[in-house]
């Protein structure tokens, strides 16, 4: 087992996965008919914004990248995230390594330093894409994003991508892939602007607000593809059982 995975982490065979992936997900978006929602999303913004997803929403957010917009995307420093920061380089996508700690030390999760790195990447006008929610924690919008919003005084905005033929993962975040020769639906939301005098109130406020758009942009994709979002909230219904 050792051996495997001294081998799977091997720069070599990293670069050929993350080739092999990127080369995928190129022939998974030629092959799907999309459509965007609003048809006019691109014209409602302007670059460069910070771009919101959930977790498990990785492979396929790049879809809804247009060719002419440069991008970064925060990427953990794990050996899975040198995997998937090739990918993203195939893809067109810049990475930048770093996450959240959860409590732990952010010095050795690269936190800080991508916080600033991805701060210079919005000056610089570059779009970030980044999930809202933190590991293990799923669909819930951390703090993070809506500190970068603040800092950078760019939008966060929401975005869902989805197709209608898809593997979807019995992993702790519902992940999601896309398959050839389907339908597929981008979504971005409102944008959500976050005031640089924001009190701590506000940014709470502000925090379910990303949190309440990405699960609404993530149900609205799904719809138009004919599906249900595996990974959506229970409603509070259900979740407090039947009602006489």
């Amino acid at each position: 087992m050792d051996l495997v995975k001294r081998i799977t982490r091997s720069r070599a065979v990293q670069e050929a996965l993350g080739f092999l992936v990127a080369s995928y997900l190129k022939f998974v978006h030629r092959t799907n008919r999309f459509v965007m929602e609003p048809a006019d999303a691109y014209d409602r913004i302007e670059m460069p914004v910070i771009a919101a997803m959930w977790h498990g929403q990785h492979f396929m957010i790049h879809f809804a990248k247009r060719p002419q917009d440069r991008a970064a995307s925060l990427v953990s420093r794990s050996g899975d995230g040198e995997f998937n920061a090739i990918a993203l380089r195939h893809l067109g996508v810049r990475a930048i390594r770093g996450s959240g700690a959860r409590g732990r030390d952010i010095r050795k999760k690269g936190g800080i330093q991508a916080m600033r790195a991805m701060l210079r990447a919005l000056a610089d006008g570059e779009m970030v894409v980044m999930t809202a929610d933190v590991p293990k924690i799923s669909r819930v919008c951390g703090q993070g994003i809506v500190t970068l919003a603040q800092l950078s005084g760019q939008p966060i905005v929401p975005v869902a991508v989805v197709t209608s033929r898809r593997i979807d993962f019995d992993s702790w975040d519902r992940a999601s892939i896309g398959l050839p020769f389907g339908r597929g639906a981008m979504v971005l939301g409102h944008p959500v602007h976050v005031p640089r005098e924001a009190d701590e109130q506000a940014l709470e406020s502000l925090r379910k607000t990303v949190e309440r758009e990405l699960d609404r942009v993530h149900e609205r994709a799904y719809e138009l593809v004919g599906s249900r979002d595996p990974g959506a909230k229970p409603s509070p219904v259900l979740m407090g059982g039947s009602r006489a």
